[in-house]
């Protein structure tokens, strides 16, 4: 039985994973041909209804009785909510007052930062064949996507806010699944109203200060309406294949393997936006960012790689540590 399930797992893992690009890469395609094409430029308001449409699914799944009634203490949730928008928020801001390529290195800086909330707060040690694949990841996405570095007090400012409240959201999903024994689904559905209700009031706000247009004299027309269903819809997806994959691995999984993300949105860009962008330059280090996370998926899951000395964290299902040392939790996640 032994190795069945841990084939079934695998299998789910990279379920998971596919999951979490697929709708990933589709919703970045269709916002690019959003914003690009039909002109609606309003991203935080955007994201509201992201969470508007994930929050009506989960009230259908607690209807139809896929989610069962559990607990989410206020000061949790509001302490989420306030990582999460300022993450949104801190992005948005980061883009429009720093130049392409530093808005890229913050991204990556991520990595390290999600590392340290580890080794700090869950006492995480990492060996060294996993933090030097975690250099060669940063190293390959750095060389493929960092061109123009360009810095300035308020750009910085935002990027930094962005990258702590990016990497605590994160983070506090993993945090919050294990203590209070929540899954994907019932997370999202205490979390998702708070951040729609939220967006939604300030984004409109939000957007007119970051593009000096408002979201109500916007020309709706069918076509873009077709396409904000669509990214709704995708970006259900997205929402809930976040919260599988941080719940089953951790956030500097989640941020590592996700920089496969970006090399599939450059691949899809030079196909369907032309390749005036490709490059040896940029080829090269797309390899070097899939050896990084190949050696980085290797080194993460061998005894060693990536384990929790000290107890850190309570959990209302106390069983799940009996018969089994504290390192198993992350021996194996990749």
């Amino acid at each position: 039985m032994a190795p069945t399930s841990k084939a079934d797992k695998k299998a789910a893992d990279a379920a998971a994973w596919m999951f979490n690009v697929v709708t990933s890469v589709g919703i970045i395609i269709v916002n690019k041909a959003l914003m690009a094409t039909y002109g609606f430029s309003f991203a935080t308001t955007l994201t509201g209804l992201h969470f508007a449409t994930t929050t009506l699914m989960t009230v259908v799944l607690r209807w139809l009785g896929y989610i069962q009634p559990s607990h989410l203490p206020l000061s949790e949730l509001l302490k989420f909510m306030i990582f999460a928008n300022f993450s949104i928020v801190g992005m948005n801001v980061s883009l429009m007052w720093n130049s392409v390529g530093f808005y890229q290195i913050a991204k990556l800086s991520m990595i390290p930062v999600s590392c340290l909330l580890e080794v700090v707060l869950d006492k995480i040690r990492y060996s060294r064949d996993t933090k030097l694949s975690i250099g060669v990841v940063l190293l390959g996405v750095g060389v493929c996507t960092v061109t123009d570095v360009s810095v300035n007090a308020k750009g910085f400012i935002a990027a930094f806010i962005a990258v702590w409240s990016t990497s605590l959201q994160q983070y506090y999903v993993h945090f919050l699944q294990r203590k209070y024994s929540l899954g994907s689904f019932s997370l999202l559905g205490h979390t998702a109203p708070a951040q729609a209700g939220s967006l939604l009031l300030l984004g409109p706000f939000l957007d007119y200060w970051l593009t000096s247009k408002r979201v109500d004299a916007y020309d709706y027309n069918f076509t873009s309406l077709m396409f904000i269903f669509l990214s709704c819809t995708i970006a259900v997806g997205t929402n809930l294949s976040q919260f599988i994959c941080i719940g089953r691995f951790t956030a500097v999984s989640f941020q590592v393997l996700g920089h496969m993300k970006t090399i599939l949105v450059l691949i899809m860009g030079f196909f369907f936006f032309g390749k005036e962008g490709l490059n040896l330059h940029v080829v090269l280090g797309m390899i070097i960012a899939v050896v990084g996370m190949i050696w980085y998926g290797n080194a993460s899951s061998k005894p060693g790689g990536k384990e929790r000395w000290s107890h850190a964290l309570p959990t209302s299902r106390q069983q799940k540590h009996i018969g089994f040392p504290e390192s198993t939790e992350h021996d194996g996640k990749v």
